[in-house]
């Protein structure tokens, strides 16, 4: 391929990656030292090639089977087949149908009210401890997303959100941190606690089934088979019953992450951004008047808030990279790629590409004017990744957002928790290693 990288390394690029402190940081050093097309050593799937340039990543957004390896780990939440890497004919038309349901103005709309009762009583929560003690944000607006998912795709709650989330991260957990290596004298003990943590993993993942069949079994019993509902889509579309439980399981655990994880670094940034706070206040304050909360047709209005948000998910993309595989040769740029090739989407250095993000760190919602967008190309902003394998559950995922930011942000400032450091980690998406802890106060 004559692309440029590092050299190879004999344990398959673990060590670069552990190096600089994980693949999303990886990435940042990898193109600032070779440019914006780089090969390097990916674990878990032999060579890839990295695209950090919007332009380039446009010869690629055609792109539709993702390499089986790299998402083996969702295998066990999928019984008729791992949902991320089904084949493109099969595919497509799921697609279809979960882009009916899921990026529908009516479907959103009809679940409009309740997302603003479930993020009213999370508001009204944070208020009874405002000025008392600081509120853990991933944690609180995780469980929210949950809910609102359960209620929203699903057609039910759940009783013990917490405890659902706790039983995702213990599942993934063990998929994604399978120890590396065990020293000969410790053998014995790390055996043990791969079988604990194997042990733990199918305890959670019944729990997890048993929770979805609930859900499932609630919505049969109410009789709907409303097209805005998942379920109810996927019963009149004639989808088996495993795939039906398989698309549940992996809108939950995609929905109650990433939704979360955006609205937690967006009050993180603004915590640490009074000024660009006051500006969200002040629109919230000039399109709601007296009111608390939103209307659907609001969201529409309350533009600086919709570019804080892009901003924030382009400083901490919830999830941070992505991945393709080449069917056939692919010409890209100056480079032909082999069929068969991993093409890595590091999100985080496509958004702080520099040639397209003018000093990339700085927060600055204004990068998302009308005029501003123009400028750029339309690959240079991916928080949902891009083409035919891109998040389904975007447009649903903005909605509930905007309408948890608006109501939070018209009753509270967020101030960061003084000596509290809030280090990005990657997990399933870019989480915070000891949370976002933030004092909350009441608007006056």
């Amino acid at each position: 391929m004559n692309i440029p990288g590092p050299e190879p390394r004999s344990d398959g690029g673990a060590g670069a990656v552990a190096a600089a402190g994980g693949l999303h940081t990886y990435q940042l050093q990898l193109h600032a030292a070779y440019g914006p097309v780089v090969r390097f050593q990916l674990p878990g799937a032999g060579t890839a090639v990295s695209i950090a340039d919007p332009v380039l990543l446009e010869a690629t957004a055609h792109l539709d089977e993702r390499p089986a390896r790299l998402f083996a780990f969702l295998e066990p939440l999928c019984e008729a087949g791992n949902l991320q890497v089904i084949p493109a004919e099969e595919h497509a038309p799921w697609r279809q149908l979960l882009l009916s349901v899921l990026a529908g103005r009516p479907s959103h709309e009809r679940h409009f009210a309740q997302f603003t009762a479930l993020a009213t009583a999370l508001a009204d929560r944070w208020a009874e401890r405002a000025g008392r003690a600081p509120v853990a944000l991933q944690k609180d607006l995780a469980a929210l997303s949950l809910r609102m998912i359960c209620g929203y795709a699903l057609g039910g709650d759940v009783a013990d959100p917490d405890a659902v989330i706790a039983a995702f991260e213990e599942v993934l957990t063990s998929r994604l941190e399978q120890p590396q290596g065990v020293p000969a004298s410790d053998a014995q003990e790390g055996r043990a606690e791969r079988a604990a943590r194997a042990a733990r993993a199918e305890a959670a993942l019944a729990r997890l089934r048993a929770t979805v069949d609930e859900v499932i079994g609630a919505h049969h019993s109410g009789g709907r088979t409303d097209r805005s509902d998942l379920i109810g889509a996927l019963v009149e579309a004639g989808e088996r019953p495993a795939r039906i439980r398989d698309t549940v399981m992996v809108t939950m655990l995609a929905a109650h992450h990433t939704t979360g994880v955006a609205v937690s670094w967006t009050l993180y940034l603004l915590g640490r951004h009074p000024e660009v706070a006051e500006k969200v206040a002040e629109e919230l304050d000039r399109v709601l008047g007296e009111r608390a909360v939103p209307d659907y047709a609001d969201l529409r209005r309350l533009r600086y808030l919709e570019m804080t948000l892009k901003e924030a998910m382009r400083l901490y993309p919830p999830g941070p990279y992505g991945a393709r595989e080449t069917s056939e040769p692919l010409h890209l740029g100056d480079y032909e790629i082999p069929a068969g090739t991993t093409v890595f989407y590091p999100f985080w250095a496509v958004h702080m590409n520099p040639d397209y993000w003018p000093e990339p760190e700085k927060f600055l919602p204004e990068r998302f004017t009308p005029e501003e967008v123009a400028k750029r190309p339309r690959l240079a902003h991916i928080p949902f990744g891009l083409g035919p394998r891109s998040c389904e559950g975007a447009a649903l995922a903005m909605v509930e957002a905007e309408l948890t930011l608006a109501v939070l942000l018209k009753r509270f400032r967020f101030r960061p928790v003084p000596g509290h450091e809030v280090t990005p980690v990657e997990r399933f998406v870019l989480w915070a290693a000891d949370d976002i802890r933030m004092d909350v106060s009441v608007r006056g």
